[in-house]
């Protein structure tokens, strides 16, 4: 294995796993807002499962998203 590649792999990867989950969770939130499901000063439980099949990963992460 080599472990410069892997690394690239891993950072791309959580790269776009950042960005597009932050973007996905902003468009939900300000929807959620407008459609009144949501007033914009909640605390939103958040939990992320990652999951690597071939390896038997499985990796549950829980958070806390401040709306204020």
């Amino acid at each position: 294995m080599n472990e410069e590649a892997l690394n690239t792999s891993l950072r791309q990867f959580l790269k776009v796993v950042g960005i597009s989950s932050q973007r996905e969770m902003e468009n939900a939130i300000r929807k959620a807002i407008e459609d009144g499901r949501l007033k914009g000063s909640e605390t939103l439980s958040a939990n992320v499962v990652l999951t690597l099949d071939r390896v038997g990963l499985t990796h549950t992460i829980d958070g806390k998203i401040e709306l204020q």
